[in-house]
């Protein structure tokens, strides 16, 4: 093992390291290294820090995500943070331009001009170069202290590139477009409404008492404002200041000039007019600033904005058309959601046939109704949504939307609870939610069920060969056969791959059921809290709520689960298949040897991945149980450890959006001395 001296010296070199790549990464969009390369570097850090915990810095990368936020404190700013003029007119622009010049006499004028990127705007405090205080902007006179979450954001660098700065950054939180499209897909997955823009789900994610799930949502930062405590600081111009935050090592938007007119102006928010649906980030209009500070000190500021800027808008990209039809979609947990089907409409970069309506509440909000016209727009540049209704061009024998009362592919009666928007078919042999039920079932991290895709599963429905996921395990080779494209070889593999997935241990049983809200983290914690089926279905309201993250959604979705006759039916399928529906003994084993035994595992949630070389995944999952780790299947924002094997794949790639810990097969049997055979 390296000296307490030597360890040092590595932990301070690799924080260094690490600084300069992040700060290539964000700030300059000029990445150093791979991937692969920059999470060695981390992981050996890691490994560092954790055999020599009193050399962890505050300023390390592997701090950013501390404990719970569980309150914000409000703070005054230093100086306001006022909001700007804005207009959607040319005419108003070249009004501020006069009144500039009109407060600054004969005196020559030049302009910055930025994107105004649709974020959520904080102020950043460092002391000695080091981040002390983040705060939102609130009402301009004081916002809510979110530097616990701030710090999970990576563009927000936690010591500045120059020492001995003591300063204020403000600047935009955002959230990308394909970030923002993996967040709702989550949210899809988990039966979970979906956000409606990135803009709102960026200020949701600040104030999340949990950092580590702030971490997980992928926020960005793009610095705007300089204000250092040196007086005597040698920058005199904005556009200065924007390079010497990037000196600092913020990231600034790439997307800045200096124009010495308004024809630069305006030649700027055309080009980006056109460009902004190719930017990846949202985008509302140009921000346009006297460039010289001494000037903007003389133009002075209103009660509300400064003189010396204002912002210039961009006209909402909407598209007109006409709403045919209200479609109800069933989704694997039951959710029925409408999707209006339109007359073809191009808008923000690509032809609109469909577009979401979120829910019942939204429909009657708006009275949409069908036949209606209806004005579109692209929730954030990415899903396409009906915002309003032309009502005067409403057919006169038009009439109220009734909503369904049953389902559209099994018609059972729909549910909906009081506090959800959203209605539910709660039978487990919906056909319409079949299909989506056995790709879940047979998912890598449920029951891992090799051969079996989605092209298959069609099949296996539309040939009657199941009616829910209990039936699997009665197929056999000579029927498999008889699917299109089927083969012997194939029907066998894919036999063996259900026969190889009764051995799936209790929490992926249970996961793999599709209950509504019981994703793969709280399956585990409701195995070890119910460590069998029948515990489980005995359970009341009130017993589940007493788990930890088992609040009243997911209770009442367990209840009703078991309630429902069809489940009883699935059941009765898989126990005589042999599935795991109790939690094995060695688990209870293994989780009773925790205490006894000294770990850097010890209450951290790990997930293995890719294939290794030395021992099996399984040698390696039980050593880390033994050591007081939780294993997982499922890479998520509760994550602490991901080990990643050879070809590890989309969960590495999950791992790294959320700044979850990884470390490779070579760090992990370091770690593990028995495995090892030390």
């Amino acid at each position: 093992m390296a000296s307490h001296t030597s360890a040092a010296a590595r932990i301070a070199q690799l924080i260094g390291e690490i600084g300069e790549h992040d700060y290539r990464y964000h700030a300059l969009d000029d990445p150093g290294i791979s991937d692969h390369e920059y999470d060695n570097l981390m992981a050996e850090l890691l490994v560092l820090e954790e055999a020599n915990p009193s050399l962890r810095q505050a300023h390390s990368p592997s701090q950013r995500v501390g404990g719970e936020a569980s309150q914000f404190a409000t703070v005054r700013h230093a100086s306001a943070m006022l909001s700007l003029d804005n207009s959607y007119s040319r005419d108003d622009v070249i009004a501020f331009d006069q009144r500039v010049h009109g407060g600054l006499a004969d005196e020559e004028v030049a302009y910055v001009v930025e994107l105004k990127v649709d974020g959520v705007a904080l102020s950043l405090t460092y002391e000695d170069s080091m981040l002390q205080r983040a705060v939102t902007r609130g009402n301009g006179v004081e916002g809510d202290d979110v530097t616990a979450n701030a710090r999970t954001i990576r563009a927000i660098p936690l010591r500045l590139r120059q020492a001995g700065i003591s300063c204020e950054v403000r600047g935009e939180v955002y959230m990308t477009a394909g970030d923002f499209a993996a967040l709702n897909k989550q949210q899809e997955e988990a039966d979970r409404p979906l956000f409606v823009n990135p803009r709102n789900s960026t200020a949701g994610s600040l104030k999340l008492q949990n950092p580590k799930a702030v971490a997980a949502r992928g926020l960005r930062y793009f610095a705007y404002w300089l204000e250092l405590d040196d007086v005597d600081a040698p920058t005199t111009t904005h556009f200065e200041r924007l390079e010497q935050l990037q000196e600092l090592g913020l990231a600034v938007n790439p997307a800045r000039v200096r124009c010495a007119d308004l024809d630069g102006v305006f030649q700027f928010y055309d080009e980006y007019a056109v460009r902004r649906d190719r930017l990846g980030y949202d985008i509302d209009g140009i921000v346009i600033k006297v460039d010289n500070l001494e000037q903007q000190r003389r133009l002075g500021r209103t009660a509300k904005s400064p003189r010396s800027a204002m912002a210039f808008k961009f006209e909402a990209q909407q598209a007109r058309t006409v709403l045919r039809e209200i479609r109800w979609q069933v989704g694997r947990t039951g959710a029925v959601s409408p999707v209006a089907v339109l007359d073809p409409v191009y808008l923000a970069g690509s032809t609109v046939q469909r577009a979401t309506l979120h829910n019942v509440d939204e429909i009657t909000r708006k009275d949409v109704r069908e036949g209606d016209t209806v004005i579109l727009e692209k929730g954030g540049d990415v899903i396409p949504k009906v915002v309003s209704v032309v009502t005067d061009e409403r057919a006169v024998s038009s009439q109220p939307y009734e909503f369904p009362r049953s389902c559209p592919s099994c018609e059972s009666a729909l549910v909906r609870h009081d506090d959800e928007a959203v209605i539910r078919c709660i039978n487990p042999a919906c056909s319409g939610q079949l299909c989506k039920r056995l790709e879940h079932f047979a998912g890598r991290n449920a029951m891992d069920i090799e051969g079996l895709g989605a092209a298959v599963v069609e099949q296996l429905v539309e040939h009657s060969l199941v009616g829910d996921v209990g039936d699997l395990y009665s197929l056999d080779v000579e029927r498999l056969s008889q699917l299109e494209r089927m083969g012997a070889k194939s029907a066998h593999n894919l036999v063996g791959g259900i026969e190889r997935s009764r051995e799936r241990p209790f929490d992926r049983v249970l996961f793999a059921l599709g209950i509504s809200h019981v994703g793969s983290t709280v399956a585990q914690t409701l195995v070890t809290a119910f460590p069998s089926i029948t515990e489980l279905n005995a359970a009341s309201q009130e017993d589940l709520e007493a788990v930890d993250d088992v609040g009243p959604a997911i209770a009442r979705s367990i209840i009703e689960f078991f309630a429902n006759p069809q489940s009883a039916t699935l059941l009765d399928k898989l126990e005589p298949a042999g599935l795991q529906l109790e939690a094995l003994a060695s688990e209870a084993d293994d989780a009773a040897q925790e205490d006894s035994m000294p770990s850097a595992f010890r209450g951290k949630t790990v997930v293995l991945t890719g294939s290794f070389e030395g021992y099996s995944r399984d040698e390696c999952a039980t050593r880390i149980r033994q050591l007081g780790g939780k294993i997982t299947s499922s890479v998520s924002a509760k994550t602490d450890i991901l080990i990643a094997g050879d070809k590890a794949g989309s969960k590495l790639a999950k791992a790294q959006e959320l700044g979850v810990t990884v470390i490779t097969e070579q760090q992990l049997v370091a770690l593990l001395p028995a495995v090892a055979g030390d």
